[in-house]
């Protein structure tokens, strides 16, 4: 079976850089944890929203590394003088990546509720009309 590929579509010019996106987002191996949503906030805006109960602002880092976000969650374990008689809540550790397209700013950051909002905006876009003039060839 052949694999296809963007490249196999010869009307699809100047799309490899899609993707080599697409396979860095396949092999990026996000966990379940935490739940997220992404919600269209309008024409041109989105949050991200991340389920991040038992986070403080401090244990969370919001970073853009090569047109992607990246956002990280690290816990620790607290005071070693407690003693539980049941623990299910663990101190966990997290990273979440999103491929951003180009255009694509992040906003603000806000955390509510045990909840991490991330807020993005896309410039829109311009309709460009362009006319190549004909060279008359020797």
């Amino acid at each position: 079976m052949t694999k296809l590929t963007l490249a196999s579509y010869p009307h699809m010019l100047g799309f490899e850089q899609l993707e080599r996106v697409l396979e860095r987002t396949a092999k990026a191996g996000n966990e379940g944890y935490p739940p997220f949503n992404i919600e269209q906030t309008s024409d041109y805006s989105y949050r991200i929203t991340l389920a991040v109960a038992g986070f403080a602002e401090e244990d969370l880092a919001i970073t853009v590394e090569d047109r992607q976000l990246v956002i990280r969650g690290r816990q620790t374990d607290g005071p070693d003088d407690r003693i539980f008689l049941h623990r299910g809540i663990a101190a966990r550790q997290f990273q979440r990546s999103f491929v951003l397209a180009d255009g694509v700013e992040i906003g603000e950051a806000l955390m509510e509720n045990g909840l991490l909002h991330v807020d993005l905006s896309r410039s829109k876009p311009e309709k460009v009309v362009q006319t190549i003039k004909i060279r008359k060839g020797e």
